[in-house]
């Protein structure tokens, strides 16, 4: 049998499932755990620790670009995030569904 909480989540995926695959509030974690990784990045880089990469990065390295480049992560990361979430939610619902139906069967 089924718990409350199962038949709760398969309901609200049966109604959700398109309007979650294209949500924001998943997309706005990730590109926020984009952002800090990409500033903890900047930390490391400026605070001097590694101080052959920090020499390195202050000859080579176009801040634009390094901007750049924690932007596209960030991105990437949202993108990835939100993607994660809604097939991990949607493989939840379909095992859901296959153990109701077997259920079904079994009580038939």
């Amino acid at each position: 049998m089924l718990s409350k909480e199962e038949l709760d989540f398969l309901e609200y995926w049966e109604k959700n499932s398109l309007q979650q695959k294209h949500s924001t509030r998943p997309f706005m974690i990730g590109l926020s755990a984009g952002f800090v990784l990409g500033i903890s990045l900047i930390a490391v880089v400026f605070s001097g620790w590694y101080e052959r990469a920090n020499m390195v990065a202050n000859s080579r390295l176009s801040s634009f670009v390094f901007l750049l480049a924690i932007l596209g992560i960030s991105f990437f990361m949202a993108f990835v995030y939100r993607k994660f979430r809604w097939e991990t939610n949607e493989q939840r619902y379909r095992e859901l569904l296959a153990r109701k139906k077997t259920l079904e069967k079994k009580e038939v």
